[in-house]
């Protein structure tokens, strides 16, 4: 957590790997995986971290970067067995406009919403939208990207967002919710209203909290 919590304090995306299938293709791409190796047994763990840059099918082996060794050569059998100590933790880091080689939409919010949660307002941004370049229709990147622009001060920034959520999204509540908020925020209580109203009208689990948002902007009137 120490390493993620550092990651993401840089404004960077911490990506999370599990196992070779993941492994391999990030190298291809040419992004290095830091991974956590037991150097040791297992009921004598010698616990490790090495940064993976390379490898050699030909010759089976995976070029690392260990502690102070730029270049350090492993067979892959020797590598499989010290990374599988630790469950095949890796990882990547990551600029907020970059996309792992093999990226779920899932994961990939979930490590943009760390920064997000970081206060990491402006990177998270970058991150939820470079999130739509691959996901353009994620009603996750689209609520995510408002609320960080709400949470960074940006009005004009959440209304676009939340605009373009309910128009992908026409039964999203939340998204109405919160595109009333913003419009409200901004002096705009028809709007507001109209949205807030839309909110209320789809309900779900959340419809105590938009009938609360509608009950604000109706007071302001």
């Amino acid at each position: 957590m120490a390493m993620v919590g550092a990651t993401r304090r840089h404004g960077r995306i911490a990506y999370p790997i599990h196992g070779l299938n993941s492994l391999w293709p990030e190298i291809a791409a040419g992004q290095p995986v830091i991974v956590l190796q037991n150097l040791g047994l297992a009921w004598i763990p010698v616990w490790h971290y090495a940064v993976v840059f390379g490898y050699d099918f030909q010759h089976n082996t995976v070029l690392l970067r260990s502690g102070k060794t730029e270049r350090k050569v492993m067979s892959f059998y020797t590598f499989e067995k010290t990374w599988a100590r630790s469950n095949y933790w890796g990882l990547i880091v990551l600029k907020p406009t970059q996309l792992p080689a093999v990226a779920t939409e899932k994961d990939y919010l979930a490590a943009v919403f760390g920064l997000e949660k970081s206060r990491q307002f402006q990177a998270a941004i970058k991150g939820y939208q470079t999130a739509l370049t691959r996901w353009p229709h994620s009603l996750i990147a689209l609520m995510g990207q408002g609320n960080s622009f709400y949470a960074h001060g940006d009005l004009h920034g959440a209304e676009g967002a939340f605009k373009q959520a309910v128009m992908i999204h026409p039964e999203a509540a939340g998204a109405y919710n919160n595109l009333a908020q913003v419009l409200w925020e901004q002096g705009r209580n028809p709007e507001a209203l109209e949205a807030a109203q839309r909110a209320v009208a789809i309900g779900g689990p959340l419809r105590e909290v938009y009938e609360s948002t509608l009950r604000e902007i109706k007071s302001t009137k």
